[in-house]
């Protein structure tokens, strides 16, 4: 199981009503990750951590860690808040299609295997807003377009219910693995965020299997909520079962790329923050490795549903 952060959340954050922790450097971020024990990787966010690319990649191998993504944000800058992909102004989608480019071009340069990109701003507010046909294929043409570029660097699309918009464009998995079917582009992949799904009233683990029998790559955001809100908690600390069952699936699928901490310490210690997380995903790992995933898969095909409860309470409950 190989870790990494998204280093956006070791410094400065701020939601509506205050701001939280310190203003940091990407180098000062690098720091705080290397005393985060288990932690071997980092997604930084273009273009806003990145800077030179060379630079970049030569302090993090200094600091012994790799790129587990890099995350192109198309929502900050004032032009992209109503909407970037799906917007009917195509200047306005082409600054947000070149951001995802040379977002591709920054990951290449410094080694990181693929590009992820959450177009929150894309959706809509208000009813008789947007023309949803028309904002629809925009989206699909866009990410088309981005995909294309640089294909051995794949783009992943991370979906979210709502936030920044009332209604996001890609608010559910099967909505995303639709618009990718449509893309009709190999190198393109869907970021399965944990908490997002549980917005969404999916079940996390079941997400992985849709995108595994519907072709599509993955790449796993870890956090934890209250299924009302993107509060970015430590992993199980809210939902142990079900992080249970989504990394039951991640190992019988054979996941091999990073688990990103998509997670946010606020008001807590930062190290202290990401080290119980790590810790707590990893254990629940180590505990899904030891289980007898074939008795389980048996079981689950036979839907014999008390003696699987029986093994919950046993051997993952220990109860």
């Amino acid at each position: 199981m190989k870790h990494s952060i998204i280093t956006a959340f070791l410094g400065r954050t701020q939601d509506r009503f205050s701001e939280y922790q310190e203003i940091t450097t990407l180098e000062q971020r690098i720091e705080i990750v290397k005393q985060i024990k288990g932690v071997t990787g980092v997604e930084v966010v273009f273009p806003y951590e990145t800077g030179d690319p060379q630079t970049t990649k030569q302090m993090l191998e200094d600091a012994g860690l790799s790129y587990a993504a890099i995350n192109a944000n198309i929502k900050k800058e004032t032009q992209w808040v109503p909407g970037a992909l799906s917007r009917p102004d195509e200047d306005i989608r082409k600054g947000a299609i070149s951001i995802i480019k040379t977002a591709k071009d920054y990951a290449k340069a410094v080694g990181a295997p693929l590009v992820t990109c959450c177009p929150l701003s894309d959706g809509y507010d208000n009813l008789f807003q947007v023309d949803y046909p028309k904002a629809w294929r925009n989206m699909i043409d866009s990410v088309a377009e981005a995909a294309d570029y640089l294909p051995e660097i794949p783009l992943f699309l991370e979906y979210k219910i709502n936030e920044t918009r009332v209604h996001c464009q890609l608010d559910t998995c099967a909505k995303t693995l639709l618009l990718l079917k449509e893309v009709q582009n190999n190198a393109t992949g869907v970021t399965i965020d944990f908490g997002h799904s549980l917005l969404a009233k999916e079940n996390p683990a079941q997400v992985i299997a849709l995108c595994e029998e519907s072709g599509v790559d993955y790449y796993l955001h870890t956090n934890d909520n209250d299924w009302n809100h993107d509060w970015d908690l430590i992993g199980a600390s809210r939902n142990f079962l079900h992080t249970v069952e989504f990394l039951f699936y991640a190992r019988e699928y054979n996941y091999d790329k990073y688990f990103t901490a998509d997670a946010s310490p606020r008001i807590f210690d930062m190290v202290g923050f990401f080290q119980r997380h790590t810790d707590m995903n990893q254990a629940i790992w180590n505990l899904v490795d030891a289980l007898d995933r074939k008795k389980y898969r048996k079981l689950m095909a036979e839907e014999n549903a008390m003696e699987l409860m029986r093994l919950v309470q046993k051997e993952i409950y220990r109860i």
